[in-house]
């Protein structure tokens, strides 16, 4: 079949078999590895009041375990992105994982909370390889037959972390009811074996790399250890002073200050930088795509943690039932992910999410603990056709303005912006909280919400790099 043919075949794509060289067998353990870390994000949603009960600890203990399973991703996910681009995908999908077995295996038998800990943290590990190297899989595929990466094929790969983190609460809240809270941890076990082994069946061996760039100047393998460890060691500071805002350690600043000073330093002379600051730099409409991504996120899970916990504690739902109330986002995601997928344009569906979530916002500021069903249910819902359209738009804006060679690092750079929001939230939720979810924490995580809503529309609709067509 000759090169045009080949396109004609992918023209047809998601209503056939596949498109030519970007088979079923090919994508399938990619979107089954892709779900682990979006998934695992949100099943532990309706979980944390049961790990707390049953531990003997408040909302400001279990946020822990959201916090080290971002921190992890935020620096994993760029590390691995950038290990992808240049060991080779398929390694270090199958390395990810085993990590994921091995967290599984953690959770599931841990005696003390601080062992899940440990498992959240190998978890947001294991779990940072999939979608960075699933990309670079892709790329690797696209380079072989000669065109670029179907866009039905990168929808799926889309609508396979937007749809297991919008089920994930409903998910969350049912494994709790049906076998207890180590369920959520015991069902990364069979998934990572069965990715494992479809991963080795049908994903081709990686191509072979060679030890130079395309100049022939520089080692391809480069990941700036010095670079790793400034970003790690000032955003662990970071997350730690904004764990316990309630009581704030203010000498935490001041390293944190000094390390980012140095991270932006030997950033800017490094040849092969852990983050490049100067391409990003020069890259303003890939440099706002990560910030508007982890501004979007940081409202989504407020919702997703703190609105959780309030409707068991503030409003008395059981696990089982939250997971149910959240069923009408979960849905509303998964429905509006499809939508966002066949969207040719980048700026009108990411509009409607950025209204849609500040409409949600503000009516958290308005519930109560005699708020009518049908309410709760709509604020859910308009939280959720956000996060079906934010992620598929977002995804398709990286495509477009990030570097061809590399993609891995730049997808797991869009990931680290996502879980910076996520941290920023559940520091939020832990400030309103404290150890108990009532009313009045919930509407102050609300009106900052609201806030933050206008500021990520006026973000957005200014942004002159969204126009036209993905």
């Amino acid at each position: 079949m000759s090169r045009t043919e080949t396109g004609r075949t992918g023209a047809i794509s998601g209503a056939g078999r596949g498109e030519r060289g970007f088979a079923a067998r090919l994508t399938a353990p990619l979107l089954l590895g892709s779900v682990l870390n979006p998934l695992n994000t949100t099943m532990i949603s309706t979980g944390l009041v049961a790990i707390g009960h049953h531990f003997g600890i408040g909302a400001a203990d279990t946020v822990w375990l959201i916090s080290v399973l971002y921190l992890a991703s935020a620096v994993a996910q760029p590390v691995l992105g950038k290990l992808a681009d240049a060991l080779g995908p398929r390694r270090v999908f199958l390395a990810g994982l085993v990590v994921v077995l091995a967290s599984g295996l953690v959770g599931t038998l841990a005696p003390t909370f601080a062992w899940l800990v440990v498992s959240r943290l190998l978890l947001g590990i294991g779990t940072s390889a999939a979608y960075p190297a699933a990309m670079a899989v892709l790329r690797d595929e696209s380079r072989r037959v000669g065109r670029a990466v179907p866009r039905p094929v990168l929808a799926r790969l889309s609508f396979a972390a937007l749809g297991s983190a919008a089920v994930g609460p409903t998910l969350g809240g049912f494994l709790v009811t049906v076998v207890g809270w180590r369920g959520i941890f015991a069902v990364n076990v069979p998934v990572s074996v069965v990715a494992f082994v479809t991963t080795l069946l049908w994903i081709p061996a990686d191509p072979r790399r060679t030890a130079t760039d395309t100049r022939g100047k520089a080692p391809r393998l480069a990941l700036d250890p010095l670079g790793i460890g400034l970003f790690s060691t000032a955003l662990t500071a970071l997350v730690f002073f904004l764990l316990d805002l309630t009581h704030p350690m203010w000498w935490l600043l001041a390293p944190f200050a000094a390390l980012t000073t140095a991270l932006v330093w030997w950033q800017l002379r490094c040849a092969t930088p852990f983050i490049d600051l100067r391409m990003l730099a020069g890259n303003g409409p890939l440099a706002r795509t990560y910030l508007r991504h982890g501004l979007s996120y940081l409202l989504i899970y407020c919702v997703m943690y703190g609105y959780t916990q309030w409707l068991e504690e503030g409003r008395g739902y059981s696990s089982g039932h939250t997971g149910l109330l959240m069923l009408p986002m979960s849905v509303a995601a998964l429905v509006c992910s499809l939508v966002g997928a066949r969207t040719k344009g980048i700026r009108a569906p990411l509009t409607v999410a950025c209204l849609l979530l500040t409409a949600g916002a503000g009516v958290l500021t308005l519930v109560s603990g005699d708020t009518p069903l049908a309410v709760l249910l709509l604020a859910g819902a308009c939280f959720g056709v956000p996060q079906g359209l934010i992620g598929t738009s977002n995804q398709a804006a990286v495509a477009r303005h990030a570097p061809a060679d590399g993609i891995g690092s730049a997808a797991g750079l869009q990931r680290t912006a996502q879980y910076i929001g996520a941290i920023t939230a559940s520091s939020l939720i832990a400030v309103a909280y404290g150890q108990r979810a009532d009313d009045g924490g919930l509407h102050v995580m609300a009106s900052a919400s609201v806030v933050l809503g206008l500021l990520l529309i006026v973000l957005t609709v200014s942004d002159r790099a969204l126009r036209g067509r993905a």
